[in-house]
């Protein structure tokens, strides 16, 4: 007989020995690696040296997993610092709950400094690995599935999710089956990483443009999964933090994608000079590095 409803993992943590292996932790896992993989690929093939894009993820992974667990747990202190919040657990990160905008913004703080030292353009780091993202978002999205988190209003759809007892919200106890908004993201990355990947080739977008595509398509999707989602959330006008969030993000990525296209058309070079240290960016120096321009030397420095 076909199931009425998605079921929800029994566990979450799987037991090899004395080592408890967190799923949600590994779905992160698995996504920085694939991020990592798609990058470096779209990096190369814009001629950019190989395992550049590995070395500055190492930069942004910490950076990133300490602003979105950062973010969450401003946005949602109560749990931690509430009347009956337990501190301790604003550590625990693996028990879920890492808000993508801190994620972003402090991974692009680790990603800028690690740009820096390898001497690469930051926006063009950002197109290589902005498809990537958006399939490490939706990797991502599972690990909530096997913490049954983040889910939606209930639903008598055959695509509902059934969420245990202990995971319900109190006042709806006896209602089995809610929106899979984890899924309804993740799919929509898929759609989102596509359309980049499409776009980036199609419109050659440079010079930081197909990141923000990216993030103005991604938006779109949050601002709808939100809408659906029930978990506990400040709101502002009606409408939660997070959905005022993707508006001003949306709007920020819109903008930045006409005014980078009229300032900087077309797409950066990235190949490195053989006798230089640097990455030449179409019709700018070399960042620290001296270039000839007319019989004239310049340093950029």
């Amino acid at each position: 007989m076909d199931l009425a409803y998605l079921p929800s993992p029994s566990t979450g943590v799987l037991h090899l020995g004395p080592v408890p292996w967190r799923a949600y932790a590994f779905c992160i896992i698995l996504g920085v690696f694939v991020a990592v993989w798609l990058g470096n690929r779209r990096w190369v093939a814009r001629g950019g040296e190989q395992g550049v894009i590995a070395d500055v993820t190492l930069w942004a992974v910490p950076f990133g997993l300490a602003g979105g667990r950062l973010y969450h747990v401003v946005t949602s202190p109560d749990a931690y610092f509430g009347e009956h919040g337990e501190p301790m657990r604003a550590l625990y990160m693996w028990e879920g709950g890492l808000g993508i905008w801190g994620a972003i913004a402090l991974g692009g703080v680790g990603a800028w400094v690690g740009c820096r030292r390898h001497r690469i353009p930051f926006p063009t780091f950002a197109d290589a690995v902005a498809p990537g993202i958006a399939v490490a978002q939706a990797i991502g999205r599972w690990g909530n599935w096997f913490n049954q988190e983040l889910y939606g209003r209930p639903t008598t759809l055959s695509w509902g999710l059934e969420i245990d007892r202990a995971h319900r919200p109190s006042a709806m106890l006896d209602i089995a089956t809610y929106h899979p908004t984890f899924l309804y993201e993740s799919l929509w990355n898929i759609g989102i990483a596509a359309l980049v990947l499409w776009a980036a080739r199609r419109f050659t977008l440079g010079h930081g443009r197909t990141f923000a595509l990216c993030v103005a398509a991604y938006t779109v999707g949050r601002f709808w999964t939100e809408y659906l989602r029930i978990d506990t959330s400040h709101t502002f006008l009606g409408l939660r933090l997070n959905g005022w969030t993707s508006v001003v993000v949306f709007l920020g990525a819109i903008t930045f994608l006409v005014v980078s296209a009229r300032r900087h058309p077309g797409i950066e070079d990235v190949s490195r000079s053989k006798d230089e240290g640097g990455y030449q960016m179409a019709g700018e120096p070399r960042l620290g590095v001296a270039i000839k321009a007319g019989g004239a030397t310049h340093d950029d420095t």
